[in-house]
């Protein structure tokens, strides 16, 4: 097995000799390892997992049985780019907790959207958890129960801000949000866009701006940012919400 698996990590890689040169083995024991003649000593069996971000068990499992969805991001191939900001977003850069979030609608000008979401830390890793307002999925034919309307999503740090990436459970299409903290009374209001995984419309905008104001796990707000999300009319848009959201602004 340990043969078959380092023989299927070799192929992402131009050749043998550069694997072995990059792992700092001799190519003619590497490919004794290649070939399932040999096994690597302890030593050396550390540094190949480390290498591929694996474990031991590449001696006894198939390697697709050992990668973690956490992989994707943080492993080997994306560890170091896209992966680089997923883990550990100080908590004062995105404190956990609740927040409440106002957008305008993409579909209807004269809508606004109001929201809750709950970001939570779990593995070094920080996520989103919120669900879709009914309204939204009406209009789009889509079941309101509460199993359907869940969306997740993954938050990774960036130069002036956070991104994070969501969607709902097995949706072919997802947003990604960006935000960045502003300057207020109590420091906990974010501004930035949301985006949508959708072609262009003449009957919808796939880009808008976006506020979020941490109300930690106050009982009280968050009962009242529960009751309150689904679609709004710009004039029941709390007062420094709109403020930021500039309505009578182009988005850039």
């Amino acid at each position: 097995m340990f043969g078959a698996n380092l023989r299927l990590l070799s192929k992402n890689y131009p050749s043998v000799a550069e694997l072995s040169r990059q792992l700092g083995i001799n190519r003619t024991q590497f490919n004794r390892y290649l070939s399932g003649e040999s096994f690597p000593r302890p030593d050396i069996l550390a540094r190949i997992c480390a290498f591929f971000d694996l474990d031991a068990r590449i001696l006894l499992e198939p390697v697709g049985a050992l990668r973690r969805p956490s992989d994707i991001l943080t492993g080997s191939e994306l560890g170091e780019f896209v992966g680089a900001g997923a883990l550990n977003v100080p908590e004062d850069i995105f404190p956990s907790g609740f927040y409440r979030f106002t957008r305008r609608s993409f579909v209807n000008d004269t809508q606004f959207v109001i929201g809750l979401v709950y970001v939570y830390r779990r593995d070094g890793a920080t996520y989103v958890r919120g669900y879709e307002a009914k309204d939204a999925l009406r209009q789009q034919g889509i079941p309101v129960d509460q199993y359907s309307r869940e969306f997740r999503g993954f938050v990774t740090l960036q130069e002036d801000g956070i991104a994070s990436v969501m969607s709902r459970r097995q949706a072919m299409t997802c947003s990604f949000n960006y935000l960045s903290r502003i300057a207020s009374f109590e420091n906990n209001f974010w501004v930035g866009y949301v985006t949508r995984t959708v072609r262009e419309s003449v009957n919808g905008r796939r880009a808008v701006r976006m506020v979020y104001e941490h109300i930690a796990s106050n009982a009280g707000e968050v009962l009242s940012a529960a009751r309150s999300t689904g679609y709004i009319a710009e004039a029941d848009v709390l007062p420094f919400h709109l403020r930021l959201l500039q309505p009578d602004a182009e988005f850039r």
